[in-house]
């Protein structure tokens, strides 16, 4: 087909930068190329054209980097992925904030892959909260050390303005440990021990009685 030159690198996933190797997978890997034009790159109005190649990519494995390609290196033209041009428009228009995890992951698993300006802020926010450091961040996004220290100083503005704005979110140590407080004082109540409790100092304190031997009664003489 078009504008794909393909390779037989083993299939590992995620698609990575300039991976081609999914073609090999594809439903219409082998076809004669003058019948993919024809089949893949129809006319607007060639309807049955058109519903032959969707029906080849309905049960296509590799429909959704099929997809991916045409989206990351603009190819308006053709069927890629199921999807005829007019389909795809949405998709072309939105791929800068698109965002998708699997790529997102493969990139911290070492994978050299195609991210959207929406994921590479993730990427970004989690190298922060991960601790990396300027220059790891810089060779994983091949950029300059500056530009990295850049984007994490923005990541940990992010955070700081997040926590005044929104609080600071409370210790599960300490909460843990005012749940195992009750618990113990619960069990204490079942066992027929009392619970130590404080007065409250609203509470009027009656006066302490004394026996009746240690002051006579005052009045009239027996």
């Amino acid at each position: 087909m078009r504008h794909i030159t393909t390779h037989a690198a083993p299939a590992t996933g995620v698609r990575g930068i300039g991976d081609t190797s999914w073609h090999t997978r594809g439903a219409c890997y082998g076809m004669d190329v003058e019948d993919a034009d024809a089949v893949f790159f129809p006319l607007p109005r060639d309807h049955e054209e058109i519903a032959e190649a969707k029906e080849l990519c309905g049960w296509c494995p590799v429909r959704r980097d099929c997809l991916n390609y045409a989206l990351e290196n603009d190819l308006k033209e053709g069927v890629w992925g199921g999807l005829t041009e007019a389909e795809r428009e949405p998709w072309h228009e939105g791929l800068p904030t698109r965002l998708d995890y699997d790529r997102v992951i493969a990139f911290f698993n070492g994978r050299d892959v195609h991210l959207t300006k929406t994921e590479r802020q993730i990427v970004v926010d989690h190298a922060y909260t991960r601790g990396w450091r300027s220059d790891r961040l810089a060779a994983a996004l091949q950029i300059g050390h500056k530009h990295a220290r850049d984007l994490l100083r923005q990541a940990a503005n992010k955070v700081f303005d997040r926590d005044n704005t929104l609080g600071v979110p409370p210790n599960p140590y300490k909460q843990n440990k005012k749940t195992k407080k009750k618990a113990r004082k619960k069990t204490a109540q079942r066992a027929g021990r009392p619970a130590v409790s404080t007065p409250d100092p609203q509470q009027p304190v009656s006066p302490l009685a004394t026996p009746d031997s240690a002051h006579p009664p005052l009045g009239k003489a027996a």
